[in-house]
């Protein structure tokens, strides 16, 4: 038995903007990406017996096909060829699960990096990618990580320059959003604001921090129902009270996060936000 352990990080949207509906039913994104400290912990067990599965201790998530993780451990061995019948995928949860911070995504990237060492495949990241692809839309960039311009489902990616030191604070309200029916509320408003995708490109090429707090927007947080925009847009406020130089929900939501150039404002606003929110968390730009 072969054994490795891997990080996988969160992501968080700096921006998310919707160009249109796709032929093939998916939607034409257009969003600037960030991994943070915060992740999950991966572990895994090549040869270890009992077929291919997953264990979290979290009772409601998958341990099969229909886990992210163990997907992606079933496209590795497809698209390489190879013939082993055992792995053991241990996940230690720390990323909020649907949160729109790509935790099942990242957990999925993990694998395939993972697999790809433990069998010596000698892949590319591009390669891993392209796999990815067949398991969700974020796990390319979670192959990539750090910095990046995702376009097309998320798959077109770009890298971009580092976003500056500073700290993101996550603060997750304890309701879930589904994506399927927040993309169908975008299809039927189709709401005009969109983010400055070009000037957060320029931002970040210039480290511009306060540049880049000044142009975090999500277009979904238009479509959200009135209780979810009332909760999400109490945190922001929160956040911005507490001295955030901008904040936006990440992803399909719910978790939204604020960019703090100054750690004691990133600690008071997790403290402000605790006495609320049990998933808040003080991470870091990775």
């Amino acid at each position: 038995m072969s054994s490795l352990t891997l990080q996988a990080p969160a992501k968080v949207n700096l921006t998310l903007d919707i160009l249109g509906s796709r032929p093939d039913g998916y939607h034409e994104m257009d969003m600037v990406m960030q991994s943070v400290s915060l992740s999950d912990e991966v572990t895994l067990d090549l040869g270890f017996p009992g077929g291919i599965r997953a264990e979290s201790g979290l009772r409601f998530l998958p341990n099969d096909k229909n886990n992210l993780a163990v997907a992606a451990a079933l496209a590795f061995r497809k698209a390489t060829g190879q013939t082993w019948q055992d792995l053991r995928i241990r996940l230690n949860k720390r990323i909020p699960v649907c949160a729109g911070t790509a935790g099942g995504s990242s957990d999925a990237a993990a694998v395939l990096r993972g697999l790809n060492h433990l069998t010596n495949a000698g892949l590319s990241d591009r390669e891993l990618s392209v796999i990815g692809q067949t398991v969700g839309s974020d796990v390319p960039y979670c192959v990539l990580g750090g910095t990046a311009l995702a376009r097309g489902r998320g798959e077109i990616l770009t890298p971009l320059p580092s976003l500056p030191p500073c700290y993101i604070v996550l603060c997750k309200p304890a309701f879930s959003i589904s994506t399927p029916v927040l993309f169908r509320a975008w299809d039927r408003n189709k709401h005009r604001l969109h983010p400055d995708t070009r000037g957060m490109v320029d931002a970040l090429g210039t480290s511009d921090l306060m540049g880049i707090g000044r142009r975090m927007f999500n277009v979904f947080e238009a479509v959200l129902t009135p209780h979810q925009r009332r909760e999400i847009e109490s945190i922001k406020l929160s956040l911005i009270q507490s001295g955030a130089l901008g904040s936006a929900m990440s992803g399909s939501g719910p978790t939204v996060l604020g960019l703090f150039d100054r750690d004691t404002l990133a600690e008071d606003a997790v403290h402000t936000l605790e006495a609320t929110y049990s998933e808040v968390f003080l991470t870091r730009p990775v």
